[in-house]
């Protein structure tokens, strides 16, 4: 495995794209290790890498959140965060993080939140005087929460590779989204009533009704997506083909702000975005075949139960190195290398599926707003025209309660499978 990942790491230092740099490091592990018969059936495994049906549920739900984000989406979100909690010490900053839990419900990805988002209440939140780098790492971070609750490309990426239920799965973030979010305001509350960040005068009862109805046919479609799957009316692929029909519909005929001639943004978007997803995918397989070939991951599994057999500190461990893992690789390419090898562990040590793709995605996307390489981060240090660095420095006792909050459902099983273990109950 030290031979295939220096091939990998060293191929992402000159620069090339993920999915070439795992192609290509898969490669040269076989030809350095002679074992180049196993080329020729690279081309079948990436078809099959890439021809499975739950794989289209990607693009439709990309679709419909960028069609929901078209259509003035995130306007409506902020508008309604805005009547519900503007009036408390911190307003805005507390609108961030709510926005964020509500945006996730529609986009499922850290990045379409933070960039949403961020152009909107990041210059709000500087004009009302708060700091310009606090408000760039609150955006950042709060933006994690978007792959957590559902509907989450992470997990539906996460259910193909350990071939876990997508709907279990989307049903175990609603706690640990909450949590998060909640634990964010907080940490913004206290901010703002250390530093005297202004409120905003709250709205009348009018005029808080008004505002979060029109946002409510937008927050609907996580509603609608979990319902629908959780009752039996359509199945996870079909309900991202629901999703992007109710996005079109709410878009184009109910709030009006979407004409025929500006869905090419949109789909464009999808397209190039699912496309990066699909190649990553198809490449995975051929990780996987290397990894079983030489039996990598039982491999791993025994060296990390020859320093512990204990379930506590093996999780830490596995945390400690998912971590570590977010801090350099996007989420989907980090679970192609650590699944193989996590899968095994924890299988060993007992710890169940559902459960442990909450603490792998809340792992990887805790690195989207983690330096050096943080996407989100360089995305709102472009929208705040603010450094790097400075906002890494405000975004450090944020990261602190993620990581707060990813040891308690790492260690408190309960609280992700509560909710799924409900509907088990009631089938």
């Amino acid at each position: 495995m030290g031979l295939f990942l220096g091939n990998f790491i060293a191929f992402m230092v000159i620069g090339v794209p993920i999915a070439m740099a795992l192609a290509v490091a898969c490669t040269a592990y076989l030809i350095i290790t002679d074992k180049t018969d196993l080329l020729l059936a690279f081309p079948q495994h990436m078809v099959a890498g890439a021809n499975l049906s739950i794989l289209l549920t990607i693009p439709l739900f990309i679709l419909a959140g960028n069609m929901m984000n078209a259509g003035g989406i995130t306007d409506r979100i902020v508008g309604a965060a805005r009547a519900l909690v503007g009036h408390i010490r911190g307003g805005l900053s507390l609108v961030n993080v709510v926005a964020s839990m509500f945006f996730g419900g529609v986009s499922g990805a850290a990045t379409a939140d933070s960039s949403a988002l961020g152009t909107v209440l990041i210059p709000a939140m500087v004009k009302e005087g708060y700091d310009k780098a606090y408000a760039a790492a609150l955006t950042a971070v709060s933006s994690v929460i978007g792959p957590i609750i559902p509907p989450s490309i992470a997990m539906i990426i996460y259910g193909v590779l350990s071939q876990t239920s997508i709907a279990k799965l989307f049903l175990a973030g609603i706690v640990p989204g909450i949590l998060l979010g909640f634990s964010l305001m907080g940490y913004a509350w206290y901010v703002a009533r250390k530093r005297g960040y202004p409120t905003i005068p709250k709205a009348p009862a009018v005029e808080r009704v008004v505002a979060v109805g029109r946002a409510t046919p937008a927050l609907l479609l996580p509603v609608i997506i979990l319902g629908g799957i959780l009752s039996g009316v359509f199945t996870p692929v079909e309900s991202s083909a629901v999703a992007v029909i109710y996005a079109f519909l709410v878009s184009m005929f109910l709030y009006r702000t979407l004409k025929f001639s500006q869905l090419g943004k949109p789909l464009w978007d999808a397209v190039i975005l699912t496309s990066a997803i699909m190649l990553i995918a198809a490449v995975a397989r051929m990780v996987s075949v290397v990894f079983a070939y030489d039996d990598i991951p039982a491999e791993v599994a025994k060296l990390l139960l020859s320093i512990s057999t204990d379930k506590t500190v093996l999780l830490l461990l596995i945390n400690m190195f998912l971590l570590f893992l977010g801090l350099f690789l996007e989420p989907l390419a980090a679970m192609i290398l650590a699944l193989p090898v996590l899968l095994e562990v924890i299988e060993l040590i007992g710890v169940n599926k559902v459960h442990f793709g909450i603490i792998v995605v809340l792992n990887l996307v805790i690195g989207l707003a983690t330096p050096p390489v943080g996407l989100c981060l360089f995305i709102v240090c472009g929208i705040g025209k603010v450094s790097l660095e400075a906002v890494s420095r405000a975004a450090l006792p944020m990261l602190g309660i993620c990581i707060i909050v990813l040891l308690l459902v790492t260690y408190f099983p309960d609280l992700v499978l509560f909710i799924p273990s409900l509907f088990e109950t009631r089938g």
